[in-house]
């Protein structure tokens, strides 16, 4: 997909093998596609890790526009053009487009996620770009601008928590990086990009894990800069973080209320259904899919096992482990 984009400037390609198992499969894709300068392959001798495999590729590179794009990502023709003219306002550093599911078919779990993604981006990004400031510019597909880059590659490189290296949520730190150093960071809605989501709920559970490691993480370094953002983006980062644990609340005093007295919280239920409802019904409309009303399945899920989730992972965020690869 990368190949074919009808972006009109020079367009180098850099594909980097982390030290993966599966050299055949990388030396086939570089064999087919040797004739075409545009195309390098970095063939790292060992795995180093993401962030270390995307500066050996910024590293050999020059172009002022640096497009990171996932392996198991495919973006439409014009991703990179759409990307590229938002980033001719100096002030921004970093834009994302449109995640959907590429699976979204395969699974009733694949549906649900393809949902959600679509929420993340048309809802919470949506609004944070409204006042430049997506908290999160998704590593399937971002783009972010050399000369603000090449500043914070080091703290980057060396993120550490609690004395240890970070070597996952790599997305999320350096979009905060670039809100530190004053750039702004947008998102692109029809900037189309499909990337290949878990299609069994033990993956999918892996990888909200590691994704609510990192949002814990960087939640913390995002704090201080809220000071100087609109009022709304303080909002909504506290609102992320204090509303899991309001829903924890209410469920956890429903269970006790259940246990004690033998009878059903009807009332819980019934605000957790209704604002459920409303809030599918709005997406549903506002999309104008009727497919978000089955957004409600995800409810249960979010309560009896995100939840649950999100406490481990507050109670572990010194744990670094990618929990995916050769799973």
């Amino acid at each position: 997909s990368i190949a074919v984009q009808d972006y009109p400037g020079e367009l180098r390609v850099y594909v980097v093998d982390d030290g993966s198992r599966n050299r055949e499969a990388i030396l086939r894709v570089r064999a087919f596609y040797s004739r075409d300068p545009r195309f390098s392959f970095i063939l790292l001798p060992e795995n180093v890790g993401l962030r270390k495999a995307q500066i050996a590729a910024i590293g050999q590179s020059s172009g002022d526009l640096v497009l990171n794009v996932d392996s198991d990502s495919t973006i439409a023709f014009d991703v990179v053009s759409k990307l590229a003219s938002k980033m001719r306002d100096p002030e921004v550093g970093a834009v994302m487009g449109q995640l959907t599911a590429s699976n979204s078919g395969d699974t009733w779990l694949t549906k649900l996620i393809d949902m959600e993604y679509w929420l993340a981006c048309n809802e919470e990004r949506a609004a944070q770009s409204r006042f430049g400031a997506v908290m999160c510019c998704c590593g399937p597909c971002a783009m972010y601008r050399r000369s603000a880059l090449a500043s914070l590659l080091d703290q980057y490189e060396t993120q550490l928590f609690r004395g240890k290296l970070s070597d996952f949520g790599e997305d999320r730190h350096l979009t905060i990086l670039m809100l530190k150093a004053g750039f702004r960071t947008e998102y692109v809605p029809n900037a189309i990009v499909a990337t290949v989501v878990p299609d069994t709920l033990k993956s999918y559970l892996r990888q909200q894990l590691r994704w609510a490691r990192s949002t814990f993480r960087d939640t913390f370094l995002a704090l201080p800069l809220l000071r100087g953002l609109n009022p709304f983006l303080t909002f909504d980062v506290v609102g992320q973080n204090i509303g899991p644990l309001l829903l924890a609340l209410s469920v956890v005093t429903g269970l006790a209320h259940f246990i004690t007295t033998a009878t059903v919280p009807w009332w819980t239920i019934l605000i957790i259904a209704s604002i459920t409802i409303i809030r599918c019904s709005v997406v549903a409309l506002h999309a104008r899919q009727l497919r978000f009303l089955g957004f409600v399945l995800h409810t249960p899920i979010n309560l009896f096992l995100l939840l649950p989730l999100k406490a481990y992972a507050l109670c572990t965020l010194s744990n670094s482990d990618w929990l995916s690869r050769y799973s």
